[in-house]
């Protein structure tokens, strides 16, 4: 009976976190490269139940039992966005043709991302392609970090009015100035999410993207890319997850007046 309780109260507890990633995805609906989270419940390790016998009586196995489920990990889902165009040189959208496919499924894995370098000078990854240039002319992104180039390096730029290339190529007056640097992440589990639209790499530098036969990609100037998220399959997912809380909270209420009758009715002394 009391295992029940815990069984209802960690159901409850992980559709809370569920609900609360899918109002974060739901809040970020017209964030620019946004990409959503994907919550995976897993059960907790089953128990094996025994039954204790008497002297002359081995042990017999009842069965497996699972003790309630959890939330194991979030997982950014890589999709592509709705790409919109604006019409701004500065927005660029990362267009995604082609990436090395793995053998055993047959699936294209992994995700390409634009490099950028935080004011405290470390090196971030992003899909948001709705840049602009700080007074200094140095291309940034809408948080005011700098957008790299393919050699690492700051993108000085002297005006707004330059071209990008499908390759990445920025060119004005005639000049280049050099490659915005896209990096390729063959594996996404290591990475991290860090707000405003970054991502960290736990797993060392990621390899840069025109290093790589295997992807093709275009940079599509004047287009912007937006969020992922599916409103509609999220608010049904959202109201999935209220339902479940619904259920094991009704599972709750029904073992603890179990428990009441128990103790003040049945167990009571006359």
């Amino acid at each position: 009976m009391i295992r029940g309780i815990y069984t209802s109260a960690a159901g409850m507890i992980a559709q809370q976190r569920r609900q609360q990633t899918l109002s974060n995805n739901l809040n970020n609906l017209d964030t620019p490269g946004y990409k959503s989270d994907r919550s995976s419940l897993r059960t907790f390790p089953e128990q094996l139940i025994e039954r204790l016998g008497g002297d002359n009586e081995a042990n017999r196995e009842v069965g497996s039992l699972a003790t309630g489920v959890y939330q194991d990990e979030m997982n950014p889902d890589f999709t592509q966005g709705t790409v919109t165009e604006t019409g701004k040189a500065t927005d660029v959208a990362l267009i995604t043709s082609s990436l090395p496919v793995n053998p055993q499924t047959g699936a294209q894995e992994g995700a390409l991302l634009f490099n950028v370098r935080t004011t405290g000078g470390d090196l971030r990854y992003t899909r948001n392609g709705h840049f602009t240039l700080s007074p200094e002319g140095d291309l940034t992104d809408s948080s005011g970090n700098q957008v790299l180039s393919s050699a690492g390096q700051p993108i000085q730029l002297p005006s707004d009015d330059f071209q990008v290339a499908a390759d990445g190529t920025i060119q004005a007056d005639g000049n280049n100035y050099g490659q915005i640097g896209v990096s390729y992440a063959a594996d996404t589990n290591p990475l991290v999410k860090e707000g405003t639209g970054l991502f960290r790499s736990t797993n060392g530098d990621l390899p840069q993207a025109a290093a790589n036969a295997q992807i093709n990609y275009n940079v599509n100037q004047g287009f912007v890319e937006g969020s992922n998220v599916q409103a509609d399959q999220t608010v049904t997912d959202m109201m999935e997850a209220y339902r479940s809380f619904e259920a094991n909270q009704k599972v709750l209420q029904i073992i603890d007046g179990t428990l009441d009758k128990a103790v003040n009715q049945v167990g009571r002394v006359n």
